[in-house]
C-alpha cells in the first residue's frame, strides 16, 4: 500500500493518519475502541485503486494524542470534522465500524458536514441498559493489565480467540490494543446519543452492515430503515462484532460496491 502518514489538529488533539492519496474520491475510515487506522491496512489496499482512502487514529488511540478528558461521541465527531476540513476533502464518504460507527452517525446527522456517503458498520447502537452494563464490566481494568503484557502474549491470546482471522489482522489489532491509552475508555459512560434521532437526521445515502452475531439485530436495522429509506442493509454471514476482520474479502466487496455507486453516481 503506497500512502503517507501525517497529523492534523483536531479541537483539543493532534490527530495522526494514514493516507493513500491520490486524485480520487475520499474514504474516511474510522475504526473502534482499542483499534487503529492501521486496522483499517488491507481494506485500504482493496480500495486504493478507486478511492483516497484515508484513515486516522481516534483520540487516545495509536498514534494520535490522549487528552486526560474529552472523549465523548462528540468530541469524536469533532474531530473528524476538523480531519476533513484541515485535509480539504470534498464530500467524502464516511465509513465507521463499532464506536467509529456512531462517531460516523453524528457527524452525518449534521447539516454542516457534507458528505456524499456513509457506511455503518455494527455501531454502538444499544439501549441504556446496555450502555451501563459495558460501563460496569472489567473491560478498563482487563485492558489495563494487557498493557503490562508481551506482546507476545497479546498475539497468542488473540489467535486462540480469533483462529480464523488472518495473522496480519491479528497482529495489527494486538499492536493497536497495546497503543491505545486507559483514558479512551470514557467513551464508554452513558449516555450515548440517541441513535434513533441520529438515524433519522441522516440526508445522504446510507449502508448498514451487520453480521450474525454482532451488536445490531437484524430486526433493529429493519426499524432503522423504516426511519430513513436512505438506508441500505447488508447482512454478512459467520462474523461476529468484528466484521470488518471476520470477513475481510466480503466486508471490502460491499464497501467497495456501495462507495463506487456513491462516489461515481454524478461522474
Amino acid at each position: 500500500m503506497v500512502g503517507s502518514n501525517g497529523f492534523c489538529k483536531g479541537v483539543d488533539v493532534d490527530l495522526h493518519y494514514r493516507r493513500t492519496g491520490g486524485s480520487k474520491p475520499p474514504l474516511v475510515l474510522l475504526h473502534g475502541l482499542s483499534a487503529s487506522g492501521a486496522c483499517w491496512s488491507p481494506l485500504a489496499r482493496a480500495l486504493e485503486d478507486r478511492f483516497d482512502v484515508v484513515m486516522p487514529d481516534a483520540r487516545g488511540h495509536g498514534l494520535s494524542s490522549a487528552p486526560l478528558h474529552g472523549y465523548r461521541y462528540e468530541d469524536h465527531a469533532r474531530d473528524v470534522v476538523a480531519l476533513i476540513d484541515d485535509l480539504g476533502l470534498v464530500a467524502p464518504i464516511l465509513l465507521g465500524h463499532s464506536m467509529g460507527g456512531m462517531t460516523a452517525a453524528v457527524v452525518a446527522s449534521r447539516d454542516t458536514t457534507v458528505l456524499s456517503g456513509v457506511v455503518l458498520v455494527d455501531p454502538t447502537f444499544i439501549s441504556p441498559e446496555w450502555q451501563r452494563d459495558v460501563r460496569d464490566s472489567d473491560v478498563a481494568e482487563r485492558h489495563r493489565g494487557l498493557l503490562d503484557l508481551d506482546r507476545a502474549v497479546v498475539l497468542a491470546d488473540l489467535r486462540a480467540r480469533h483462529p480464523h482471522r488472518t495473522s496480519e489482522i491479528v497482529e495489527l489489532l494486538a499492536d493497536a490494543r497495546m497503543q491505545m491509552r486507559l483514558s479512551a475508555f470514557d467513551v464508554l459512560t452513558p449516555p450515548n446519543p440517541q441513535y434513533r434521532q441520529l438515524v433519522r437526521e441522516i440526508r445522504v445515502p446510507t449502508l448498514l452492515v451487520i453480521a450474525d452475531s454482532g451488536v445490531v439485530s437484524f430486526d433493529t436495522a429493519v426499524e432503522l430503515q423504516g426511519l430513513n429509506r436512505r438506508i441500505q442493509i447488508e447482512r454478512i454471514h459467520d462474523a461476529g462484532h468484528g466484521v470488518p476482520f471476520d470477513q475481510p474479502e466480503r466486508f471490502a466487496a460491499v464497501v467497495r460496491a456501495f462507495a463506487a455507486v456513491v462516489a461515481f453516481a454524478e461522474r
